[in-house]
């Protein structure tokens, strides 16, 4: 099951965010190629958040996945998500960071 934890400096107070939940679910499951059923997405805001030495509108996320991660798919989430928090939170690209971590290479890697 993918889920996808966002975490933002913006104060989500008063913000629709279902289009934000219901855009990053149908991306994430369409770019891994699980069901969005699989796909759980939490987004939290009013973190307090630095980048590039400033506390303009940033957002960091993580996505941990069974399997389904290789590099071009690392590519299309950075991206799908990027958009995603560009348009519906007004958050820039250049200020979204994305940690991709796959569950099954992980324990594959332990077996060495």
């Amino acid at each position: 099951m993918p889920c996808v934890y966002i975490t933002t400096n913006l104060n989500l107070d008063g913000v629709d965010a279902d289009p934000v939940f219901s855009d990053a679910t149908k991306a994430v499951a369409s770019i891994i190629g699980r069901p969005e059923y699989f796909v759980m997405v939490l987004l939290k805001g009013s973190v307090p958040i630095s980048f590039n030495g400033n506390k303009d509108p940033a957002a960091y996320a993580e996505i941990v996945s069974m399997g389904g991660i290789n590099r071009e798919v690392k590519r299309k989430l950075i991206a799908s998500l990027g958009t995603i928090l560009q348009n519906r939170l007004s958050i820039p690209k250049t200020r979204f960071v994305l940690k991709v971590y796959d569950t099954t290479a992980a324990a594959n890697a332990s077996k060495l």
